[in-house]
C-alpha cells in the first residue's frame, strides 16, 4: 500500500494531521459534560390519590381501577403497578427506557383528567409526579431543640423547599412526611352527646362558617376597590367560638365539645437523623438530569440556605449520592494513568529502546484525546463507562503502532536504513492494520441495534473504544511510519539492551517454532483438543452465576423494616431504637437516618469514606444483616443501591406473582412459593409483600331500623369519617399559606372497637341515637395492601441472595417453582433489578451472534474469502473458554460488564489471527507451502502479538486489582479481558496455525489489497 509513503516523504503533513486530532480533542474536552453514566431517559410517573376514611377495597374499586384502565392506554409505558391502602391509592407508571418521559407524562395527566369525573367527589384530586425511578440523590436533615416538628416543616415548605425545587436538574425536593401545621379538632363524644351535637352537625358547621370567599370588588366613577369578605377563621380561638348548634336559649360552640389546637397534620410519622428526631428534605434528580450537576447546584445553594436559617435550626447533609460517583470517577482516572505507564513499560521491555517506545507512546494521548472529539460530536459524555473504555483502549491504541514499529524494526535488523525500512514495513502492515481496526470497530456495531439497558448504556462505551482504535489506526498509518523513519536508528547504532533483547527473543522465537511445528505435525490431536474445549462452553456457562451487575460499594446501606399491621407508631419506634443501637456498634458507620410510620419504615446507614475503613460495604452489610435477625417484633433487612441506572431502587430479587384470582388465593400461592424459597437455601432473607394480617372492623348496618329512625347511610358514613377518618373538611389560612382543618375523636375515644357504638346519630324525631343501636361490629383480617401488577392482583416475593448464589439462581428457582405449584391463571412478572436482568440476559446471545456475523462479513470482504475469516475466528471461542473458566469457578458472575468483556474479546483475539493469516497469505504468494508459510508467519508476528497481549493484559491489570467505589464492575470486565486474552493468545499462537492447514483452499491466495 503506497498510502503510507506520502506521510514518510512529507513529515509536515503527518504532523499536521496529528495536530488537528489533538486540537479538536482538547477543544471538545472542555465542553464535554461529565456524568456517572450515559444519559438515560428513564422515569417512573406516580399517580397518588387520597380518599380519607375509605377502606382499601373501596379505594381499589372506585379510585385505583378506573385510573389504571385509563392510564394503560397511554403510549410509552413498560408496565403498571399499583397499591391500594386504606385512604390512599398509588399507581406507578414505569416508562420504557429511552421514551420521552415528558410526552408520556403529558398523556398520563390527560388520561387522569378524563377519568376525574368518574371518581368519587370527596376524594382529593389525583397528584401526578415524575421522578428518575432511582433513589433520592441527597438527603438534608433539619433539627431544632426549640421549634416543633410542624414549625420546622412549615419553615422548610416556605423558605427552603421552593429554593431547592427550582434548582436546575432537580426533579423533586420533597419534605418527608406531612408534618405541616393543621387545625386539629379533637372531639369528645361524651360532651357531644351531653350537648345534643352529632358529628354531622360539626361537619356542617365547619363547612358553613369556615368559608373561603371571593367577594369581588366595588367600582365607582373613579375608584375601584376589592372586597375582602373575612368569612374564614384563622386561629384556634376563632374555631372554638364557632356555633355548632343553636336552640332558642342554648348556643353550643365547638369549644364546648372539642379541644382545638394548632398541631401536626400527620401524627403517624416520625423521622430521625442518627437517632435524633429530624425533618428531611429528599432531593431527586429529574429523569434527564446530570446527577453531578444537580449535586453541584445543591451544594452551591446550601451556604445561602444555612445563613438564612433560624438560630436554633440546624441543617445536616445526611447523604449525598454523588460522593460515590466522584470517588468512582477519580478511581477510573487514576487507573487510566496507571494503565498508560504500564503499557509504556511493557513496550520498552519488548523493544529495549526509548526511541522505539516514543512512537507508540505518542499514539496513546493522540488516540484518547482524539476520541473525546467524537464523544462530544455525538452528544455523549465523559462518564464511568467511557473512561473505562479509555482504560481498556490504552492497550489497544498502541497495538497498531506496535505492529508498524515492530515490522519496521525487523527490517532494520535485516540491514535496511530507517527510511527504507519505514517505507517497506509500513506497506506490508498497512492493510492488516486497517483490517484489525475495522474488525474491532465492527464488534460493537450491534450494540446500537439491540436496545434495552445494554444498548442505552454501552453504546457510549462501544463508541469510545471503537473510536479510540479508529483514531489509533489513523495515527499508525500517518504519524508512526514518519516517526520510524526519523527516530529509529540503523542496526549498527542500536543500544546494548536492545541488541540483548533481540538476541534472546530470536532464541525464544526458535523455541516457539519448534513447539508450533510439533502442533502442526499432530494437528488431529490439536483439533480434537480445541473442539473439546469449545464443546465444554455450554457446561461452563451453565455453572456461571448470573446477575445484572455486581453490587458496588457506594458507602450507603439501606434498611427496611416490616412491622405487624396492628403496630402503631409507639410499637415501631421501640424496635427501631434497637436497630439504631446495633449500627452504633459498627465502627464503619458514620451516621444514619430513619423514617418511621404505620405504613412504611426505612432508613440508611452512611459509611465512613473508603480510605478510612478496611471493610467493604458488602462485608459491613453482612454483619449488620446478621445482627438484624436478633431484633424481635419486626422483620428487618438491608440492601445496597442498584449498580446501574434503569433499575428501580429496592431489593434485587423482586418476583411478582399475578393473577385474576382473589387476594386470598394469591396469598396462598405466594406463601407456598415463599416457603419453598426459604427452604432452598439460596437467599439471605426472602419475604412476601402480601400478608393477611391487617385487622379491620366491619360495620354491619341494620338498614330497616336505620330507615325507620330516619338515619341515612350518609349520616353513618359521615359520622365515622369525622370521628375516625382524619379527613380534611376545608382549609384555613395563616401567613399566606393554607392548611387543613381536621376533626377527629380524641385518642381516648378511639382506643377500642366498642368506642364506635358511643358515637351518636340524630333520628327523624330530633333525638340522639347511639350508633350501637343500628350497627353491629365484626372483626376481620384483610390484606395489608391491595397490590396489582399490570392490573392483575399480585404479591411480590422480595429478597437478597445468599453468596455465592446469584440473582439468576434465585429467579430461576422462583419461576420454576411457581410453574409447579400455581393453578391455571397465574403468571410471573419482574420489577426493578430483576426485570432488567431478565431483559438483558435475553438480549446478550443475539448481541454476541450479531457481532460474530458482522466481523465475519467484514473480514470476508477484506480477505476476499469466506474461509480465511473462519480461521481468524477460531481463537474467539477458545478465548471465551479462557474467560468463562473464572466465572464458572466463582471468581465473578455473568453480568452486564462481563458480557461486554466477552464481546470485546471477539475483536481483540481476531486481531491476532488477522496478523498471522495475512502474513501467511503473503508468504504463500511468494511460493511457500501452507506449513512453511504459517510457521514463518507465526514466528514473524510473535513479537507484536505478545506485545499487544501483554500491553492489553497489563493495561487492564489496574481494573482487576481495583478497590474503592466502582471496583466490582471494573474487576468484572478486567478479569474477562485478562483471562480471555491470555488463554486466547496461547491458542491463537498454537491452534490457529493448525486450522490454517486443513481449511486452506488450494488455489493461490488473493491479497487483502495490492501492496
Amino acid at each position: 500500500m503506497r498510502f503510507t509513503d506520502i506521510f514518510i516523504r512529507r513529515p509536515v503533513l503527518a504532523l499536521v494531521v496529528s495536530a488537528l486530532i489533538l486540537l479538536l480533542g482538547l477543544a471538545a474536552a472542555n465542553r464535554t459534560p461529565v456524568r456517572e453514566f450515559p444519559e438515560l431517559e428513564r422515569s417512573v410517573i406516580t399517580v397518588a390519590t387520597t380518599y380519607p376514611g375509605a377502606s382499601a377495597r373501596t379505594v381499589q374499586g372506585f379510585v385505583t381501577t378506573p385510573l389504571q384502565i385509563s392510564i394503560a392506554g397511554a403510549r410509552g409505558i413498560e408496565y403498571l403497578s399499583s397499591n391500594s391502602n386504606p385512604g390512599y391509592s398509588e399507581i406507578s407508571v414505569h416508562v420504557r427506557l429511552g421514551e420521552d418521559s415528558s410526552a408520556v407524562l403529558s398523556e398520563v395527566i390527560a388520561k387522569v383528567s378524563e377519568t376525574r369525573s368518574d371518581l368519587p367527589r370527596d376524594i382529593n384530586d389525583p397528584v401526578v409526579t415524575t421522578a428518575s425511578g432511582g433513589d433520592a440523590l441527597i438527603y438534608l436533615a433539619f433539627q431544632s431543640a426549640q421549634m416543633s416538628i410542624s414549625e420546622v416543616s412549615d419553615y422548610l415548605a416556605r423558605s427552603v423547599q421552593p429554593e431547592l425545587a427550582t434548582l436546575e436538574g432537580v426533579g423533586k425536593a420533597e419534605i418527608l412526611g406531612s408534618k405541616f401545621p393543621a387545625m386539629r379538632i379533637w372531639l369528645d363524644p361524651v360532651r357531644m352527646a351531653a350537648h345534643q351535637v352529632t358529628a354531622s352537625d360539626i361537619h356542617a358547621a365547619i363547612s358553613r362558617d369556615n368559608y373561603i370567599s371571593a367577594a369581588g370588588s366595588t367600582e365607582g366613577a373613579l375608584v375601584r376597590a376589592t372586597v375582602d369578605a373575612r368569612t374564614d377563621m384563622q386561629t384556634p380561638e376563632a374555631f372554638a367560638a364557632l356555633t355548632v348548634r343553636q336552640e332558642v336559649d342554648n348556643r353550643v360552640q365547638l369549644g364546648d365539645v372539642a379541644a382545638i389546637a394548632l398541631s401536626e397534620e400527620n401524627t403517624q410519622f416520625k423521622s430521625f437523623s442518627s437517632g435524633q428526631e429530624a425533618t428531611f428534605i429528599s432531593i431527586t434528580a429529574a429523569p434527564d438530569a446530570n446527577p453531578l450537576q444537580v449535586s453541584q447546584a445543591v451544594h452551591k445553594a446550601l451556604p445561602g440556605i444555612r445563613a438564612d436559617l433560624p438560630a436554633d435550626l440546624e441543617m445536616l447533609l445526611d447523604w449525598d449520592g454523588t460522593v460515590a460517583i466522584d470517588a468512582a470517577l477519580g478511581e477510573v482516572r487514576s487507573t487510566l494513568l496507571e494503565a498508560g505507564l504500564i503499557v509504556i513499560l511493557v513496550i520498552y521491555l519488548f523493544l529495549g529502546s526509548l526511541r522505539v517506545v516514543l512512537i507508540p507512546l505518542v499514539a496513546i494521548p493522540l488516540s484518547l484525546i482524539g476520541v473525546v472529539f467524537l464523544i462530544f460530536s455525538l452528544g455523549y459524555s465523559l462518564n464511568l463507562l467511557t473512561l473505562l473504555a479509555m482504560v481498556i483502549a490504552i492497550g489497544l491504541v498502541v497495538d497498531d503502532a506496535i505492529v508498524v514499529v515492530e515490522n519496521v524494526h525487523r527490517h532494520i535488523e535485516h540491514g535496511a536504513t530507517p527510511t527504507d525500512a519505514a517505507l517497506q514495513g509500513a506497506r506490508e502492515v498497512a492493510w492488516p492494520v486497517v483490517a484489525m481496526t475495522l474488525t474491532l470497530a465492527a464488534v460493537y456495531a450491534p450494540i446500537a441495534f439491540v436496545g434495552g439497558l445494554t444498548g442505552a448504556l454501552f453504546s457510549e462505551f462501544a463508541l469510545t473504544l471503537a473510536g479510540a482504535v479508529l483514531v489509533s489506526g489513523v495515527v499508525a498509518l500517518t504519524l508512526s511510519p514518519m516517526m520510524c523513519s526519523r527516530v529509529l536508528k540503523d542496526q549498527q547504532h542500536q543500544g546494548r539492551f536492545a541488541n540483548w533483547l533481540d538476541h534472546h527473543f530470536q532464541r525464544f522465537i526458535q523455541g516457539y517454532q519448534r513447539l508450533l511445528a510439533g502442533c502442526l505435525d499432530n494437528r488431529g490431536a490439536v483439533i480434537m483438543f480445541s473442539m473439546a474445549l469449545i464443546a465444554s462452553l455450554p457446561i461452563l456457562f451453565s455453572l456461571a452465576r448470573a446477575e445484572l451487575a455486581p453490587e458496588e460499594d457506594v458507602g450507603m446501606i439501606y434498611v427496611v423494616a416490616d412491622t405487624p399491621q396492628y403496630a402503631n407508631l409507639e410499637y415501631i419506634n421501640r424496635f427501631l431504637d434497637e436497630i439504631v443501637e446495633i449500627w452504633q456498634e459498627i465502627p464503619e458507620v458514620s451516621h444514619s437516618w430513619q423514617v418511621a410510620s404505620t405504613s412504611f419504615n426505612f432508613g440508611g446507614l452512611t459509611l465512613q469514606p473508603w480510605s478510612e475503613r478496611e471493610r467493604t460495604q458488602q462485608e459491613v452489610q453482612a454483619e449488620f444483616q446478621q445482627q438484624l435477625g436478633s431484633v424481635s417484633g419486626v422483620e428487618a433487612f438491608s440492601f445496597g443501591s442498584p449498580s446501574l441506572p434503569g433499575a428501580d431502587a429496592g431489593l434485587p430479587v423482586s418476583f411478582v406473582v399475578a393473577s385474576t384470582a382473589d387476594y386470598d388465593e394469591v396469598y396462598r400461592v405466594g406463601e407456598e412459593l415463599l416457603q419453598a424459597a426459604r427452604e432452598s437455601g439460596l437467599f439471605i432473607f426472602v419475604n412476601q409483600s402480601l400478608s393477611l394480617d391487617r385487622p379491620e372492623i366491619a360495620v354491619n348496618i341494620n338498614r330497616p331500623l336505620a330507615s325507620r329512625l330516619g338515619i341515612s347511610m350518609q349520616d353513618i358514613g359521615q359520622t365515622l369519617s369525622v370521628m375516625l377518618g382524619e379527613a380534611e373538611i376545608n382549609r384555613f389560612t395563616m401567613e399566606g399559606r393554607s392548611y387543613k382543618v381536621i376533626p377527629q375523636a380524641a385518642a381516648d375515644f378511639r382506643l377500642t372497637r366498642e368506642e364506635l357504638g358511643k358515637y351518636y346519630l340524630r333520628s327523624n324525631s330530633g333525638k340522639l341515637v347511639p350508633m350501637s343501636a343500628v350497627i353491629t361490629l365484626e372483626s376481620e383480617v384483610q390484606p395489608n395492601e391491595l397490590s396489582q401488577y399490570q392490573q392483575l392482583n399480585s404479591t411480590t416475593i422480595q429478597g437478597m441472595m445468599l453468596p455465592p448464589n446469584a440473582l439468576g439462581d434465585g429467579l430461576a428457582m422462583l419461576r420454576d417453582t411457581l410453574q409447579e405449584i400455581a393453578p391455571t391463571g397465574f403468571r410471573a412478572g419482574y420489577t426493578g433489578t430483576a426485570r432488567r436482568f431478565i431483559q438483558e440476559t435475553a438480549s446478550f446471545p443475539l448481541l454476541f451472534t450479531l457481532a460474530l456475523i458482522l466481523i465475519f462479513l467484514v473480514l470476508s470482504a477484506q480477505f476476499n474469502s469466506f474461509r480465511d475469516p473462519l480461521v481468524v475466528l477460531v481463537g474467539v471461542p477458545l478465548s471465551i473458554f479462557g474467560a468463562v473458566v473464572p466465572i464458572a469457578l466463582g471468581f465473578a458472575t455473568l453480568n452486564i460488564y462481563t458480557q461486554i468483556g466477552l464481546l470485546t474479546l471477539i475483536g481483540l483475539i481476531s486481531k491476532h489471527g488477522i496478523l498471522i493469516v495475512e502474513f501467511a497469505n503473503q508468504l504463500r504468494r511468494q511460493g511457500h507451502n501452507h506449513r512453511d508459510a504459517v510457521l514463518e508467519a507465526a514466528a514473524l508476528r510473535l513479537r507484536p502479538i505478545l506485545m499487544t497481549t501483554f500491553a492489553t493484559v497489563l493495561g487492564v491489570l489496574p481494573l482487576v486489582i481495583a478497590t474503592g467505589a466502582g471496583a466490582n464492575s471494573r474487576f468484572s470486565i478486567g478479569l474477562m479481558i485478562t483471562a480471555g486474552m491470555l488463554v486466547g493468545t496461547l491458542f491463537t499462537l498454537f491452534v490457529l496455525p493448525v486450522y490454517y492447514l486443513p481449511w486452506r483452499r488450494q488455489p493461490e491466495p488473493v491479497a487483502i489489497a495490492p501492496g
